[in-house]
């Protein structure tokens, strides 16, 4: 019985219409959403680019402004009932009939979870007026299900099928030279092909949907060789002279890359978003569900994903602990993670110790900063949860101890449970200053490198990662540095990049505050070989490479070149999937 009005919930009207306007309103939503998506493909044809930026920065917003917009429809509909928890209950039960026949059900389900939280500030999970994350298995969708094109070898030579492919997926920019591209891309092919021992090709599969992200457009699919499939994606640039093919990954580290969780969101119109993961997976079986929905813009349910991954792990592992993670502790943030699942909780501190001069609200502007910003893979993402509740029992008492000391606006203790107000998560890295001293110097020398080129994309990205100090990158399975602290990152635009003054011999042991001024925006790339704190072997590598980024005039001409509206290119693949570009 509702004691608000007298009704029995499982006759109300009102939460039959309720649950309808929920839907309408994911209805409405996915719609817009599929607006600005479809949008891609008009940009990449008319190469407009500073549009691209704008259209992924509304995508980003539009989730929180339907929820919003729904919320307020709800609040007319029901007026003092929208407090009401056995209406709601009941209208989750309604709204669940109403998804019987759709796909996609999970992103409706997310959508409705919103919406609920919002309302309620929901601490942890309130399984009768919430969809539980750990109700059900996940891979529901078949991996063929995703509408895809299928083109046989044994049907032509593989540069008429190469040639076929791409004229499938034209633009309305036409190639600059369609054939040319056909036989350097079945080249490709082939050389790949016999690079790795597959054996002949067989099929190739593409889905229909092409993958707009940045400058570049995508299409995805897989290829047959031996029995066996294998990942096979096909870039494309549009250049004033037409578009062309640049490159062809077809390693599944490279392709892995590409979806990775330090990459911007794709673009893709994608009818059944659930069918298109499923393909994914089955290309990509390491990747983590929650990183296939986010790569495709479905932040919430990557959430979801993520949220259902980390408490279905601790519900079936009641051994598993919640430790501090390794590495330097920080002054900003506390970090902990599962001992055996590959994620890491971030906590802002209450108080932050000097020399760090910032506030909280500062800290989560940065993360919003990157959030939007195109992370050219070297950005972790980070997701923001609220109200997550772990059982106290699989809390290392060290880690409680610390929380609740110095991070006691964010987190408490409550009945059973340790409950997180507010924190970050991020996929788990290998600190960089600790993976530097775990392995032989020649990976260390690769891994400093790699630090050096992770920079080198940052800034012509218009981001300064602020403290360039090793222990805030990580190093990915892959191998790659990528950037994980966010709390002094900035734009290059902030920044005052100084040459040190000269120094007499007798000067050699003054320190520095002694010789100039320095206000909090000048940085004097000079001293970032000095901090480093890494073996001289390893400072040579990097400045081997990469020695332009301790030299100020190259950050000063890089600061110039992006305000006079100059786009630094920072390519998603190595040098080596590249395909020759044709002489003019």
């Amino acid at each position: 019985m509702d004691t608000m009005t007298g009704t029995s919930p499982s006759r109300d009207p009102q939460a039959h219409a309720a649950a309808a306007l929920i839907l309408d309103g994911f209805v409405d939503y996915n719609a817009r959403f599929s607006d600005i998506t479809r949008r891609a493909r008009r940009r990449f044809e008319r190469r407009e680019w500073k549009l691209v930026r704008r259209d992924a920065d509304a995508r980003i917003d539009l989730y929180d402004e339907c929820i919003g917009e729904t919320l307020a429809r709800l609040d007319i509909l029901l007026d003092d009932r929208i407090r009401s928890r056995p209406l709601w209950a009941t209208m989750r039960q309604r709204y669940e009939g109403l998804l019987a026949t759709l796909a996609d059900r999970e992103l409706y389900k997310t959508w409705f979870n919103s919406l609920s939280r919002r309302r309620f500030r929901t601490h942890g999970v309130v399984a009768d007026i919430e969809f539980v994350a750990l109700d059900r298995a996940p891979y529901t969708e078949p991996s063929d299900a995703a509408p895809h094109r299928r083109y046989a070898v044994d049907e032509g030579t593989l540069s008429g099928i190469c040639r076929r492919l791409l004229a499938d997926y034209a633009h309305a920019a036409a190639y600059a030279d369609l054939s040319g591209c056909a036989a350097r891309l079945a080249t490709a092919l082939w050389r790949c092909q016999g690079a790795e021992d597959r054996g002949a090709i067989e099929e190739l599969h593409v889905l229909e949907t092409v993958f707009y992200r940045e400058r570049r457009a995508y299409l995805v699919g897989r290829l047959r060789s031996g029995g066996r499939r294998y990942p096979l994606v096909v870039a494309l640039v549009h250049e004033p002279a037409g578009v062309r093919v640049d490159a062809l990954i077809a390693s599944m580290d490279q392709v892995s890359i590409l979806f990775g969780y330090a990459r911007s969101y794709f673009h893709a119109d994608i009818a059944n978003v659930g069918a298109a993961v499923a393909f994914l997976h089955a290309l990509l079986p390491h990747k983590p569900l929650e990183e296939l929905y986010t790569v495709l813009g479905r932040a919430r349910q990557g959430k979801t994903e993520r949220y259902r991954r980390v408490f279905g792990h601790l519900a079936i592992h009641p051994q598993e602990r919640l430790v501090r993670a390794d590495g330097k502790r920080g002054m900003v943030m506390e970090v902990f993670t599962l001992r055996d699942l590959p994620v890491v909780f971030k906590v802002i501190r209450d108080r932050f110790a000097w020399p760090k001069d910032t506030e909280r609200h500062l800290v989560e502007a940065k993360y919003r900063l990157v959030f939007h910003h195109d992370r050219v893979g070297r950005l972790v993402d980070a997701q923001e949860f609220r109200q997550l509740r772990f059982p106290l029992r699989q809390v290392d008492p060290t880690l409680r101890h610390e929380l609740l000391e110095s991070c006691a606006d964010s987190v408490r203790v409550e009945d059973d449970d340790l409950v997180v107000a507010h924190c970050y998560v991020e996929h788990r890295l290998r600190p960089m200053d600790l993976y530097v001293r775990e392995v032989g110097t020649d990976e260390a020398c690769r891994a400093m490198r790699d630090y050096g080129q992770a920079v080198k994309d940052l800034a012509g990205s218009n981001i300064f990662p602020g403290d360039l100090l090793l222990k805030n990158f990580g190093i990915s399975r892959n191998g790659r540095a990528v950037f994980y602290d966010y709390d002094e990152l900035c734009t290059l635009g902030e920044c005052r990049f100084r040459a040190l003054p000269p120094m007499h011999e007798d000067d050699e042991m003054r320190p520095l505050q002694d010789e100039v001024y320095a206000a909090p925006e000048d940085i004097f790339p000079e001293l970032f070989i000095k901090f480093l704190g890494v073996p001289a072997p390893l400072r040579e590598a990097l400045r081997e490479v990469h020695g332009e980024i301790f030299d100020p005039h190259w950050w000063q001409a890089l600061q110039a070149r992006l305000r006079a509206g100059d786009y630094v290119d920072v390519p998603p693949y190595p040098a080596s999937a590249t395909l020759p570009v044709p002489p003019p």
